[in-house]
């Protein structure tokens, strides 16, 4: 029998960037701590299909999809075993895994809107031998939510601040916003690309993964007429909630709104960059602007450029890494499928209807029992 006292949790996810299964060991109680966290790459063939199919450039089968759903779910099983072990602890001292999933597709317009998530949570079960909460966005969604963002209620739990309004910005593949009210008020949505298209034209033009701090983009000049056809995407000008992901901001789209291959790629580079600025700070202005400090977390936390230029546009606000906050900025989101975990099997809702538009609470995320 698994051990219900157990006060550990594990939080899993691989975020739109898919540049690795971001694992953290938490407790939580008396409070949030987070006591061992690990990245867990991908295998190059697997991570290429999982950007193939995410941004559409490939359809695939049933027996495909199948067959991808089996070995992303056996990934994180592995990213349990690393964490574990490194941890120093034994399986059976962890209550529950929550896994996030990778997304694939996010399509929650239209009659029949759905978000999915791959990677068999069953198959996390019987590997581990632990209880796997998973399929977390998917109530909210059939309650009339977006399903994203899930992260504000966890960053009111852990980041909120008592005197002041706070914004806590994630900078992943998609950059997600969370307004923080002293009352408790949270509202929360997704501005646009953050890390994704970045990472898309860096790959494919200079053969690496992502811009290190930021240094291509600070070496070439952003090009106004690109940007301001970038910036003329609806979406932007849609009001929360929102959400979206890498199905809609991939290459293809950027290609449709500018002759990048006839650019210096240093310009693209840079334009992506202050897109990715720019959206956030006029998010910020028009839904936030009271905010009086700006806490942000994810992979963009280290895009030195990046950073820079978010608190020269945001100035006065105080833009700050959650690390000052005692908090790692990389492991921000894993933590909070942790949390999520923890509040399905104690039988609390996890998300928030002013963040998601659902007509109400919903208890999220279905619970996959380990062999007994």
């Amino acid at each position: 029998m698994p051990n219900t006292d157990a006060a550990l949790y594990v939080g899993l996810i691989s975020g739109t960037s898919a540049d690795g299964i971001d694992a953290a060991l938490c407790r939580f109680d008396p409070h949030t701590e987070l006591v061992h966290a690990r990245t867990h790459l991908w295998p190059d063939a697997l991570r290429e299909d999982i950007l193939d199919i995410s941004q559409g450039n490939r359809l695939l089968d049933l027996d495909a999809y199948g067959r991808l759903d089996v070995a992303v779910g056996q990934c994180f099983a592995e990213a349990v075993h690393q964490l574990l072990r490194e941890a120093d602890v034994l399986p059976s001292a962890v209550r529950a895994i929550g896994s996030h999933g990778q997304t694939v597709r996010h399509r929650i317009h239209g009659d029949q809107p759905f978000t999915l998530q791959i990677g068999d949570a069953s198959v996390i079960a019987e590997r581990t031998g632990i209880d796997t909460v998973a399929d977390f966005r998917r109530a909210d969604v059939a309650a009339g939510g977006q399903g994203a963002p899930l992260m504000p209620a966890f960053h009111a739990a852990v980041l909120g601040a008592r005197e002041h309004v706070r914004g806590v910005l994630n900078l992943g593949g998609i950059a997600n916003l969370s307004v923080l009210h002293p009352d408790g008020r949270v509202i929360g949505f997704d501005t646009g690309p953050a890390n994704g298209l970045m990472d898309a034209w860096c790959a494919l033009t200079y053969r690496q993964p992502y811009d290190r701090d930021g240094a291509i983009a600070a070496s070439g000049k952003v090009d106004e007429a690109l940007l301001a056809a970038l910036l003329d995407d609806p979406y932007f000008a849609l009001p929360a909630p929102k959400s979206t992901g890498r199905e809609v901001f991939h290459l293809d789209w950027l290609r449709a709104r500018g002759d990048i291959d006839a650019m210096d790629p240093a310009d693209v580079q840079a334009t992506l960059l202050e897109l990715t600025v720019r959206s956030i700070a006029d998010a910020v202005r028009r839904e936030a602007a009271q905010i009086e400090d700006l806490v942000v977390c994810g992979g963009g936390v280290h895009n030195h450029a990046l950073m820079q230029s978010l608190a020269e546009q945001l100035a006065p606000c105080r833009v700050l890494s959650s690390e000052t906050l005692g908090v790692a900025p990389d492991h921000v989101e894993s933590m909070g499928f942790a949390w999520l975990a923890h509040r399905r099997l104690r039988g609390e809702t996890g998300n928030l209807p002013s963040v998601t538009g659902a007509i109400g609470p919903r208890l999220l995320g279905a619970i996959h029992a380990a062999p007994r």
